[in-house]
C-alpha cells in the first residue's frame, strides 16, 4: 500500500516537472525563432499545463482503463472551477474579464452541456464522436489566435529585432523537450499503473481514483501557476487558464481517448456531469450579482463549500 502511494507520488513529480521542462524548452525555440509571446502562451504554455492529463489519458487508453479518462476530465474540472478558483478568491478577489465572461465561460457550459448529453445518449464515445470533440476544441483553440492575429504580427515584427534571442542554447532547449516527455511518459504510467493496484487492493472503482486522487493530482500544474498568479497579481492570464483547461480536458481529452479506445461512457457519471454544468454556470453568474466581475472571497467559500460537498458525496 505504502509503496503504491510512494509511486503515485512519485508519478505526479514527474508530471509537474516533466511539463515544466516541456514548456521551458518550447518556449525557448519558439522564441529563438521569433515567435511571439502571445502565441505561446496560447498554445503552448496552455497545452502544457495539460500534458499530465494528456499522458495519463494515453496510459489508461492503452491499458483500457476507461474510468480513468473519463473521470481524470471531470474530476479535473471540479478541480479547476471549484477548489482552485476557490483557493485564489481567498487569498484576493479575483477579477474576471470581459472574454472569460462573455466567451469563455459560456463555452465552458457548453462543452459540459456537450458530454452530458452524449452520457445521456451514447453507451459508447466512439472514435467518430471522438473526431468530433477533437475538431471541437481546436475551433475554440484556434479562435483566440484568429482574434489576436493583428497582434501576433505585430509582435513578431518586435521579436525580430530581439538580439537577447541569441543567448538561448538550441541543444540544451532539445534536451529539455525530450527529458519532459520521457518524465510525462512514466509519470503517467506511474499514477494509472499504482492507482489501478490501490483500486483492486481496496475494491474501489477506477471512477472513484479518477474523481479524487487522479484529478486532484493532475491539476497541480494549473494550481501552482494561479498560485503564483494570484500572488503577481495576474489573476487574469490563471482564470483564461484555468477555464481554457476545462474546456480542453472534456473536448481533447475524452477527444483523444476515444480515438485510441472507444470509451464506454457509465450513467453513474451523469450526476457529477450535472454538478459540474450547475458549478461552471454559478460561476458564470457570479460576474452579474453582488460585486460584478469579481469573484469575492465570500464566493471563493461558496466555491469551496460546493467542492467540499461533492468531494465527500463521491466517497
Amino acid at each position: 500500500m505504502f509503496f503504491n502511494i510512494l509511486m503515485i507520488i512519485i508519478g505526479f513529480i514527474f508530471l509537474v516537472l516533466g511539463a515544466n521542462l516541456l514548456v521551458k524548452g518550447s518556449s525557448n525555440i519558439a522564441k529563438k525563432f521569433h515567435i511571439p509571446e502571445i502565441l505561446l502562451g496560447l498554445t503552448i504554455v496552455a497545452l502544457g499545463t495539460s500534458m499530465p492529463e494528456l499522458f495519463i489519458t494515453a496510459s489508461s487508453a492503452k491499458k483500457d482503463s476507461y474510468d480513468l479518462i473519463i473521470g481524470n476530465a471531470i474530476g479535473s474540472n471540479f478541480c479547476n472551477l471549484l477548489l482552485i478558483l476557490g483557493i485564489m478568491a481567498i487569498m484576493r478577489p479575483v477579477k474576471i474579464d470581459k472574454d472569460a465572461k462573455k466567451i469563455h465561460l459560456p463555452i465552458a457550459i457548453i462543452s459540459t452541456l456537450v458530454i452530458l448529453f452524449l452520457s445521456f445518449f451514447f453507451n459508447t464515445i466512439n472514435r467518430t464522436i471522438g473526431i468530433i470533440l477533437i475538431i471541437l476544441f481546436f475551433a475554440y483553440f484556434s479562435y483566440p489566435i484568429l482574434t489576436e492575429i493583428e497582434d501576433i504580427i505585430k509582435a513578431y515584427k518586435e521579436n525580430k529585432e530581439n538580439k537577447n534571442t541569441k543567448k538561448i542554447n538550441i541543444f540544451s532547449s532539445i534536451i529539455f523537450i525530450i527529458i519532459g516527455i520521457v518524465l510525462l511518459k512514466y509519470g503517467g504510467d506511474f499514477v494509472v499503473d499504482y492507482s489501478i493496484n490501490i483500486a483492486n487492493t481496496f475494491n474501489l472503482s477506477e471512477r472513484l481514483i479518477a474523481l479524487t486522487i487522479i484529478a486532484v493530482g493532475t491539476a497541480l500544474p494549473e494550481l501552482v501557476t494561479s498560485i503564483v498568479a494570484t500572488i503577481k497579481k495576474d489573476t487574469d492570464l490563471a482564470v483564461g487558464n484555468l477555464v481554457g483547461s476545462c474546456i480542453l480536458n472534456l473536448f481533447l481529452i475524452i477527444g483523444l481517448g476515444s480515438l485510441i479506445t472507444p470509451l464506454p461512457f457509465s450513467k453513474e457519471y451523469n450526476e457529477n456531469l450535472i454538478l459540474l454544468a450547475f458549478s461552471t454556470f454559478l460561476l458564470w453568474i457570479f460576474n452579474y450579482i453582488g460585486k460584478k466581475d469579481t469573484i469575492t472571497r465570500f464566493k471563493g467559500f461558496i466555491l469551496l463549500l460546493i467542492y467540499t460537498i461533492y468531494f465527500i458525496s463521491i466517497l
